[in-house]
């Protein structure tokens, strides 16, 4: 089955590349923009026996590897 893994950073963790993106957009005359988040995404394809199983599994390999828990979240969607 195919997922997607986001990971994003905590609420109040600084974003400097996020920042650098909502600066370049502006300069690009994109009007309206007020903060940018940068994150993650990971589309993963993986064996299970059924959604739960495999929501399981990708939240232990996001907790062991995709995410760095002190600073990111991470969400798990089965898609």
């Amino acid at each position: 089955m195919k997922a997607r893994v986001t990971v994003t950073l905590k609420t109040g963790v600084l974003d400097p590349q996020g920042k650098a993106i909502e600066g370049a957009l502006h300069s690009l005359g994109v009007e309206g923009v007020s903060s940018v988040r940068q994150g993650k995404v990971f589309d993963i394809e993986v064996e299970a026996s059924d959604a739960a199983t495999a929501k399981v599994a990708l939240a232990a390999a996001s907790e062991k590897l995709l995410a760095n828990m002190v600073i990111e979240d991470y969400r798990v969607e089965i898609l």
